[in-house]
């Protein structure tokens, strides 16, 4: 199934999995997908991911994590898309936004790959805000 907007698609399956406390979410896997998987391991919002190779396209697996307890609670507990194919969001080096006061995170697509808005300060380069996680 061809989808407009595959980031979109990847926060909204990622939304309904933590909703309904999945343990694994799956998807089709592209290089922008991977590289947001990959953000939200290091930043710790997701146990893992895997790439199981197939056809007609390879899958993305992605491990939710959850808090413990007796009612366990996703750590994701927000995901919001920024920039659209409609309407594009772009934010200079001096610009990157802080995400709920510093406690979420804001992915951004810029020339130097794909990083969170405090590696693209650090790095001070701007580009594309993707979506904010929280």
């Amino acid at each position: 199934m061809s989808v407009s907007d595959p980031i979109a698609d990847m926060l909204t399956r990622i939304r309904n999995a933590a909703l309904i406390q999945r343990r694994q979410v799956a998807m089709p896997s592209s290089r922008m997908r991977e590289a947001i998987a990959r953000i939200l391991k290091e930043e710790g919002f997701i146990v893992g991911y895997e790439v199981v190779p197939g056809q007609p396209q390879p899958t993305l697996l992605l491990d939710l994590k959850y808090t413990a307890g007796k009612r366990p609670n996703p750590v994701i507990t927000g995901l919001r898309r920024i920039s659209r194919p409609g309407r594009r969001v772009y934010a200079g080096r001096g610009e990157m936004p802080w995400v709920r006061s510093g406690l979420g995170i804001a992915i951004v697509s810029t020339p130097k790959g794909v990083m969170t808005a405090q590696q693209a300060r650090r790095s001070r380069v701007g580009g594309e805000i993707l979506c904010y996680v929280w």
